[in-house]
């Protein structure tokens, strides 16, 4: 089973690709998700966020407040590594239990969409290929201001928060350029992909 990570900045579309790849036959595991999941109400991480950050960080309905810790974790990395600390291995076990539920079941390439692949250095020695889908910063304000409604302001926290492009191109076994084209093109480029693992 080839192992696949994949990656790219906010708005470069590597949700779309992964969904492509699945479409392909590759088995996903969207660390994003999983990470969702442990700060739902009664999720994994709750209890350890309250008790860190404080019952403020947690909404009425028992979930994390996601937009008062975006607000803390953006303006304090001793913050921000504390969430992590907290998230992080409750993600690890996850992806650990549905790569191997993948591998049983017969998986030729399972994609890994992780968004802070490249910061971490963990994931370079566990996969085979990383993918890394990228577009100009333009193109990733437009893209998110369109999808998330946020302003310029809050989008260019976020891009500060996440690794510069040129490391994660240098981090990259291949380059998905996602910039300027439209679906039917990306689903050409990313079925070769797809053919290159065998799917």
């Amino acid at each position: 089973m080839v192992l696949l990570g994949l990656t790219g900045g906010i708005g470069s579309g590597k949700s779309t690709v992964t969904t492509l790849m699945a479409k392909h036959g590759a088995s996903v595991i969207d660390a994003d998700a999983i990470s969702r999941a442990t700060t739902v109400p009664n999720g994994a991480a709750i209890a350890a966020i309250s008790q860190t950050f404080g019952a403020d960080f947690i909404t009425v309905q028992g979930s994390l407040d996601r937009d008062r810790m975006r607000d803390l974790v953006f303006s304090d990395p001793q913050a921000k590594a504390r969430l992590e600390s907290i998230v992080h291995p409750l993600v690890g076990v996850e992806i650990a239990r549905q790569t191997q539920a993948a591998e049983e079941a017969g998986s030729l390439c399972t994609v890994f969409d992780i968004p802070l692949l490249v910061e971490s250095k963990h994931w370079r020695k566990s996969l085979d290929c990383i993918l890394v889908v990228d577009c100009t910063r333009e193109t990733q304000i437009a893209r998110v201001a369109s999808r998330n409604g946020l302003d310029a302001e809050e989008i260019e926290k976020i891009l500060r928060g996440q690794s510069p492009r040129t490391q994660r191109l240098q981090a990259a076994d291949m380059v998905l350029f996602n910039d300027g084209i439209d679906m039917a093109q990306l689903g050409l480029l990313v079925g070769q992909i797809a053919r290159q693992f065998g799917l």
